[in-house]
């Protein structure tokens, strides 16, 4: 290959390098946007036009870039909830019993709801019901915060008097949906959903007793709840 050549190749990688650069970044801004849009004005007023405003370029790049709104939606929804999870995963880690876990929940649900990310959720499930593409990827975005949720209690309720009689698949999905659902709520009752979230508060004050006891008395516990169970 001559120098001349050698150096027409090198700009035409450059060109293409810029290309793909500028792309992804056209692709994050319509993400960031669409995250915003759903957070500021909810999904009822989500679209090409008002994604395309908060990111700031022409909404024709929605469909260049991801073909649909739908589909814009639903990668915004996953990168959401990746980064959302991984942000926590760790604090996860180290939880060790339910009543920790509980209060934890209370704690990240109170940081979410702050920066918006519970709104994202709430607003994809809202919008899903009516409009069936939306339904996959929303399920994926709460799935991820689900299988983190079921690793915790799957680790916790093995040591708990409580775990033979719970199931830690459908608890997780209990729990992950009835924190999205409280965002919701909220928007029409808000001192009731301040009440669900203290009444989550008291069952952490009760699984912290039960953690608490001896060993006889949660035996005692354990042979009570079979017994219950049984009926």
């Amino acid at each position: 290959m001559t120098p001349r050549a050698a150096a027409t190749g090198d700009k035409a990688a450059r060109a293409a390098e810029a290309k793909a650069a500028k792309s992804a970044e056209t692709k994050q801004k319509l993400i960031d946007g669409a995250l915003r849009t759903l957070v500021e004005q909810g999904i009822a007023k989500t679209s090409a036009r008002t994604i395309a405003a908060a990111a700031g370029v022409n909404q024709a790049l929605v469909f260049y870039h991801f073909g649909s709104v739908d589909e814009l939606l639903a990668a915004a929804c996953r990168q959401g909830s990746q980064e959302r999870v991984a942000l926590y995963r760790e604090q996860l880690d180290k939880v060790t019993t339910l009543s920790e876990l509980l209060a934890f929940g209370r704690e990240m649900h109170e940081q979410e709801r702050a920066g918006g990310h519970v709104a994202v959720l709430a607003q994809l499930l809202a919008g899903a019901q009516t409009h069936q593409p939306l339904a996959p990827a929303t399920a994926a975005g709460l799935d991820l915060w689900i299988a983190e949720i079921e690793k915790v209690l799957v680790r916790i309720l093995s040591a708990s008097p409580l775990g033979e009689f719970a199931d830690p698949v459908g608890l997780a999905r209990a729990v992950s949906a009835s924190f999205v659902g409280i965002e919701l709520y909220e928007g029409v009752d808000p001192a009731g959903a301040e009440r669900a979230l203290a009444a989550l508060d008291q069952l952490s004050v009760l699984a912290s007793a039960i953690e608490d006891l001896g060993p006889i008395a949660q035996r005692a516990v354990r042979h009570r709840l079979r017994r219950s169970t049984r009926k």
